[in-house]
């Protein structure tokens, strides 16, 4: 009996490991990046702390929306040359409607984005105030799980931008700590909810790229 449980406690670290491992190890998760397939869902890069959003959002001024710092544009820039360095391919670019998202979008992939309103911040009311028992918004959740759980074209990943609160939201409370530009990688599930494969910040993309070169 003794030996069975050690076995299984054995089991249990090994896979704790390896989860860990897949969660933070970008290398490990590189081959299947640039195959495509996969859906990154990403939190805005920095912003800039002297503005304030006014409610209810007003989309179509800037003056009345928190931007993107300088500091914050130049990581999505260098996001977008480091996943460009590593060949992973950007399908489909969905943002929240607040420039912040639609800009680090649009700096990471270089190309167009689709703004949608289930990304838009949820703190601000923007869909209902239905909640599950883990605190989330039902609405958003299910919103957001769909939008990841379409599939990208072939070869391709899709990105998701949105906030803090959508990603709670839709994922949970354990995602509370997510970072400015940090992303969260998925792997669409016709037959059920997305499936996590790991998380990976800001700086990791760089450091990643920058360790190609001679």
């Amino acid at each position: 009996m003794r030996r069975l449980i050690a076995l299984v406690c054995l089991t249990t670290l090994v896979c704790l490991a390896a989860f860990r491992a897949t969660a933070s190890d970008l290398g490990g998760m590189l081959p299947m990046l640039k195959q495509g397939g996969y859906v990154l869902v990403l939190r805005h890069v920095a912003t800039d702390d002297g503005q304030k959003d006014v409610y209810p959002f007003v989309f179509d001024d800037m003056k009345k929306q928190r931007q993107l710092s300088e500091e914050g544009r130049k990581v999505a820039r260098e996001m977008g040359a480091a996943m460009k360095t590593l060949g992973v391919p950007l399908g489909q670019i969905y943002t929240s409607k607040l420039n912040r998202a639609v800009e680090t979008g649009a700096l990471v992939s270089g190309k167009g984005t689709t703004a949608v309103t289930e990304l838009t911040d949820s703190s601000a009311g923007i869909a209902s105030n239905m909640t599950n028992p883990k605190g989330g918004n039902i609405k958003i959740r299910n919103a957001i799980q769909s939008l990841v759980n379409k599939a990208p074209a072939s070869g391709t990943n899709n990105v998701l931008v949105t906030h803090k609160t959508n990603i709670t939201d839709a994922f949970g409370k354990d995602f509370s700590d997510v970072k400015e530009g940090e992303i969260l990688i998925y792997k669409p599930d016709p037959s059920g909810p997305p499936t996590f494969v790991g998380r990976v910040k800001a700086n990791e993309w760089t450091a990643q790229a920058s360790s190609l070169k001679p």
